[in-house]
């Protein structure tokens, strides 16, 4: 839950400025954590010396790590623009496989005030409430897998030394399940009410195996505690090469990634294309590429403003990220230009490619966007069926297409094998 609004307390927080349903789903939420805290405190599990020794181990190390990772997490946000990443769950998994719920609470309660004294005060962007709503869903989940891990005996196991084998690690799925699943449900929630958006609402591949990656090591963290708090120290080193595992890796997407569209930049693209053509040679198969040009976009820019010819071309990009197969590589090339490489397409299936992105993107333009009748031209070049052996000759090849979609009236798909062929026209066109 982080984000680009001002700090400023009171009515004039961003949380008012909400849609009415957000509000009220983040406010429900808040007001769920408290109740779920009282009933926490009221639970008749006894709390011992050992557990407030394991509470203040876990404090220490979740304290070490956010101060130790914070110069990442700088190189990161300035690097990528990307939310928030603390990996707090390492530490609030491990109390739930540990604590009794009271301690529970006290244990993210006091996380995240930590959390907001070392990042959140110092970041104008992030806006009181969200640090309040991240807590409140942190508790809601810790204290959900607790249950699980106290249902199954998985916490007395840990507590007593001995694992039960088999019937415990059933029991440390269940809680990383439901701990998970929570998780994911309530942030799921809050984005469609916030941004109405439908898709990528449970995560990327990427996403997923971080968060079980952090599930696994609070496990690792749990067992060494168990066996001796001070054992946990160490976690820490583990913990903060993780973070910075993911900043290296981010800020290698970062560099091949298109920032306004998400797409692979050219540098990045032209790279696939050439180990992907030299993958073709050696198997004797074929290598279709589409070069994608937006029809009168100076017109777009100079009649609503560069802000909404942005708008455009993410949904264009979006579009031609949908209408392509898996594995297919798009980028964009600069400008208004767009590339794709299609690894094994040959003539038949590249013309049928380029024909569903093209009468998608017409289909876009008649919604109820900003900009009506949006319409792109394509040029086709299949290899070996065009006699160019590089890259480059594709790239020319496609551009010559291009070329004669354009000259014929746009808004269709021309091949570079048949110049001279009728262009190939779908009534459902913009």
């Amino acid at each position: 839950m982080d984000g680009r609004e001002g700090t400023v307390v009171g009515r004039s927080w961003s949380l008012w400025s909400l849609p009415r349903g957000a509000l009220g789903y983040v406010l429900s939420v808040d007001l769920l954590a408290l109740l779920a805290v009282a009933a926490a405190a009221t639970t008749r599990q006894p709390t011992t010396r050992h557990d407030w020794v394991v509470l203040a181990v876990l404090l220490a190390c979740a304290a070490l790590h956010l101060v130790f990772s914070r110069w990442i997490e700088r190189a990161r946000r300035d690097a990528t623009g990307l939310p928030h990443l603390d990996l707090c769950s390492i530490w609030i998994f491990a109390g739930s496989l540990l604590l009794p719920p009271p301690l529970v609470g006290v244990l993210v309660v006091v996380l995240y005030a930590h959390r907001w004294w070392v990042v959140g005060r110092w970041d104008p962007f992030r806006p009181p409430h969200r640090g309040v709503f991240t807590a409140a869903m942190m508790l809601l989940v810790a204290l959900a897998a607790n249950v699980v891990a106290t249902t199954t005996g998985l916490r007395e196991s840990l507590a007593a030394g001995h694992l039960e084998g088999p019937w415990d690690l059933l029991g440390l799925m269940g809680a990383g399940s439901v701990y998970w699943t929570v998780n994911t449900a309530l942030v799921a929630g809050v984005i469609v009410l916030t941004t109405g958006a439908r898709t990528n609402l449970f995560g990327g591949p990427l996403d997923n195996l971080l968060e079980a990656a952090q599930l696994s090591l609070a496990f690792f963290v749990a067992l060494a505690v168990a066996w001796w708090p001070g054992f946990a120290l160490p976690m820490v080193v583990a913990a903060v090469a993780l973070h910075r595992t993911v900043l290296i890796h981010q800020l290698e997407l970062a560099a091949r990634t298109d920032a306004k569209t998400g797409l692979l930049n050219a540098e990045a693209w032209h790279l696939q294309a050439r180990v992907e053509l030299n993958r073709t040679r050696q198997r004797g198969d074929a290598l279709g590429l589409l070069m994608i040009d937006v029809d009168h976009f100076k017109g777009i820019n100079d009649t609503h403003g560069h802000q909404t010819g942005d708008e455009v071309l993410r949904s264009i990009a979006d579009v031609i990220r949908e209408s392509v197969r898996r594995g297919d590589s798009v980028g964009r090339f600069g400008g208004e230009e767009f590339v794709v490489l299609l690894p094994g397409a040959g003539r038949d299936e590249s013309m049928a490619i380029a024909e569903r992105a093209r009468c998608r993107v017409g289909l876009l333009g008649t919604g109820a966007g900003p900009v009506r009748g949006l319409t792109v031209s394509v040029g086709v070049a299949v290899w070996p069926d065009v006699p160019e052996d590089t890259v480059e000759g594709l790239l020319a090849a496609a551009d010559g297409a291009l070329y004669q979609a354009k000259r014929l009236g746009r808004d269709q798909s021309r091949a570079a094998w048949s110049h001279q062929a009728p262009s190939v026209r779908s009534d459902q066109g913009g």
